[in-house]
């Protein structure tokens, strides 16, 4: 076989080979004071590879498919030489169809996170007992993050991902770390997860389908008629309000997209945005502020 065509076979080999994720790790530690700094650099080094390496899916991804994404772990107490505790900030973003803009689909906070972590043992999930929570939040956040594209492609398109999710949940409630059991709070893992697969907010994931593949991946085509989509899909969300005043999701939605709902609605062709305006301020007052840049 001549050269060239080997190294184009390679390629394209290494193209359809390539996994789901291109995860950000950064491991913050400034907040507290250990001789053994070296443990962090390896333990940012061994999420990345976890993230990055491991198959989550059956399917041939393109190295161009692979979902941006972050995690910023803050270790805010060293309870012993392997244990810590902090809080975890996950970000999801994905570009929108035809221009060079990317979009956040989630901005999530997690904070209150504790684990084991052991210097050069290996990051493995076991599905069926728990062994690691480290391991399990990050399979959990692997399976979210999965979940969250698909449902901005498609109508409840990253269900299985999120019922994956769950699982991990059932597995890690064996471990009794905080965030995983209903008795943990609000602003959790299992109530994220929860939300996410109850019929009860299925207008949430309506919104993020609706909000990004009729909204944003159409303003190239037709910017006046995506927005009048991206306007009706978030007036959507005054139906979950209704029912649901202090919902999580709702929260979720505000923190991740407030900012880009203004610049949407603030500049460009010109719609009605008297009811979006309206709703916003009903159902998200905290962000009134932002809410009066858009023009009506």
């Amino acid at each position: 076989m001549p050269k060239f065509t080997l190294i184009i076979v390679l390629f394209f080999g290494l193209n359809l080979s390539a996994q789901e994720l291109n995860c950000v790790v950064f491991i913050n530690h400034a907040e507290i004071g250990v001789s053994n700094k070296k443990i962090f650099d390896t333990m940012q080094n061994d999420i990345f590879e976890y993230m990055n390496n491991t198959k989550w899916t059956t399917s041939a991804y393109k190295t161009h498919e692979r979902i941006d994404c972050s995690i910023t772990i803050n270790i805010l107490e060293a309870v012993s030489a392997s244990s810590f505790r902090g809080s975890l900030q996950l970000q999801i973003s994905r570009p929108v169809f035809n221009s060079t803009y990317t979009t956040s689909i989630l901005n999530f906070n997690d904070n209150n996170i504790s684990f084991q972590y052991e210097e050069f043992q290996p990051l493995v999930y076991n599905e069926n007992n728990f062994d690691s929570n480290l391991v399990s939040i990050l399979t959990f956040y692997a399976y979210t993050i999965l979940g969250y594209q698909g449902d901005t492609f498609g109508y409840k398109g990253g269900e299985n991902f999120f019922k994956l999710a769950e699982s991990v949940v059932n597995v890690a409630q064996q471990g009794g770390g905080v965030g995983w059991n209903r008795i943990d709070g609000n602003y959790t893992r299992y109530q994220l997860n929860e939300n996410l697969l109850s019929p009860v907010y299925e207008q949430y994931r309506k919104t993020m389908y609706e909000y990004h593949i009729l909204g944003l991946d159409r303003m190239v085509d037709n910017s006046r008629d995506a927005k009048e989509v991206m306007a009706r899909s978030i007036e959507g969300l005054q139906n979950l309000y209704n029912d649901r005043p202090n919902t999580f999701l709702i929260r979720v939605f505000f923190d991740t997209k407030g900012d880009e709902i203004v610049d949407v609605f603030a500049d460009g062709p010109r719609i009605d945005t008297q009811k979006l305006r309206d709703v916003l301020s009903r159902i998200y007052p905290s962000f009134d502020e932002k809410w009066k840049e858009i023009k009506i």
